[in-house]
């Protein structure tokens, strides 16, 4: 009993292998690809880090949402629940004489041990971005344009950027003389795109009528380009304007790649982490309801550590990603793996061996296998074999009998015998 309780995992957390595994690499590396032609640099961070690192003054997740356990001088340590405040404490340690833009990238796993996440995944690989020492809104543009780029490298068609501004909806709220209890029941009734309820409790409570009035409308602050003019006319506050015309500007520069497409506004969007100050954005693609990316702007976040540098980042859940593009029937091609299995007997060792270091130069992954002929099972034997390499992942075997090659193309069934020099040559 306990033997076959070791054999599985714990809830939220999964094994992936074989072609899953490449898929998920294949597109990783595309996105990385992405951003590395933008000039990010790849940068790592440990997968546990002090507590405080995520604590609540730098706006990330709740204590109890965190894995946390002890170091032997009693140390409080969590696993990374969010990459972008560990990228930040590295900046601030590492390039804090930096005063020109610092473009990073990563690639990592975090956890969240979150009840609301039943059904989900704990522990979830995140790809992502984070341009620091740059204010511009061509900044901005460059995360959103990226977070494009990055989806469509994956191999999506269909998708979407939602974009907010933080400082469009923090200004309002700001103002209303209220206090923090109902200010949280009206944040709470926007985060759930809740009209009917928050013009309700509008009208219950000292809400001047032009702060109701864009309150209550700011659920429908969503669509194309011509919403941003919607959003000024709402009201007059000097911030609200300022953060319209930000977007205003972003989107000119979005057009200028030719990604508008893509593009749609929504001036009621409310983050999950509280480190954001300025542009938000999220990937939506059709048959999941979450977003598949998420970004935006956090100027006062490198401050906790010591470093005070406006900032910009995304990140793209890389496993929610994978789902979507199976759920598409998108296929992920794993070409690039080009997977031999190489099978000899005792007697033709060395030639093996020499066969097999020539397509490993030649890039080509090649797995050696010494096999005996002496069972006299050797059909039954052959037909499983070539079975269990095929689900592997490997697109040919490779059959090596003194001077000759008996070839077999796992796709097609084909099966050929070739002089050993010439397939050499030909590889």
């Amino acid at each position: 009993m306990m033997k076959e309780k070791l054999l599985h995992t714990p809830e939220g957390v999964r094994d992936i292998y074989n072609e899953e595994y490449k898929r998920k690499e294949t597109v990783t590396r595309r996105m990385e690809r992405v951003l590395s032609l933008f000039g990010y640099q790849k940068i790592t961070t440990p997968t546990f880090e002090f507590f405080d690192i995520f604590n609540s003054d730098t706006g990330t997740v709740g204590s109890r949402e965190m894995y946390k356990f002890f170091d032997r001088y009693n140390n409080t340590l969590v696993l990374r629940p969010d990459m972008t405040p560990s990228i930040a404490r590295c900046a601030a340690k590492y390039y804090s004489d930096t005063s020109w833009p610092l473009r990073l990238s990563y690639v990592g796993n975090t956890f969240l041990n979150n009840e609301n996440y039943k059904g989900k995944l704990a522990e979830k690989t995140e790809l992502g971005a984070e341009h620091i020492n740059d204010d511009s809104p061509e900044a901005d543009a460059e995360g959103i344009i990226m977070m494009i780029e990055c989806l469509m490298a994956s191999g999506l068609t269909e998708f979407r950027i939602d974009i907010g501004q933080v400082d469009f909806y923090k200004s309002i709220m700001e103002s209303l003389p209220v206090d923090e209890a109902d200010r949280d029941k009206i944040h709470d009734l926007v985060l759930n795109k809740n009209s009917l309820g928050l013009e309700q409790l509008l009208s219950e409570l000292p809400v001047p009528g032009d702060l109701a009035g864009t309150l209550s409308q700011i659920n429908e602050l969503y669509g194309g380009v011509e919403i941003l003019d919607k959003a000024a006319g709402l009201t007059r506050d000097e911030r609200c304007q300022r953060a319209v015309n930000r977007l205003k500007e972003i989107y000119e520069i979005i057009c200028i790649y030719g990604y508008e497409k893509y593009i749609t506004f929504d001036l009621g969007m409310v983050n999950y982490f509280d480190y954001y100050t300025g542009v938000i954005f999220h990937g939506y693609t059709f048959g999941t309801g979450d977003a598949i990316g998420k970004g935006g702007r956090y100027d006062g976040l490198l401050g906790q550590f010591g470093m005070e540098a406006p900032s910009i980042g995304f990140t793209i859940l890389v496993d929610d990603l994978m789902s979507t593009l199976e759920r598409q029937k998108i296929e992920v091609s794993i070409k690039d793996y080009r997977h031999m299995v190489l099978l000899y007997e005792k007697e033709d060792r060395a030639g093996a061996i020499s066969l097999a270091a020539g397509l490993r130069g030649s890039g080509i992954c090649t797995e050696l296998t010494c096999i005996s002929r002496s069972s006299g099972r050797e059909p039954q034997e052959h037909y499983h074999r070539l079975s269990h390499i095929k689900s592997h992942g490997a697109y040919a075997v490779l059959e090596l009998k003194g001077e000759d090659v008996k070839v077999t193309d796992l796709a097609t069934g084909k099966v050929e015998t070739r002089k050993l020099a010439d397939f050499r040559e030909e590889y």
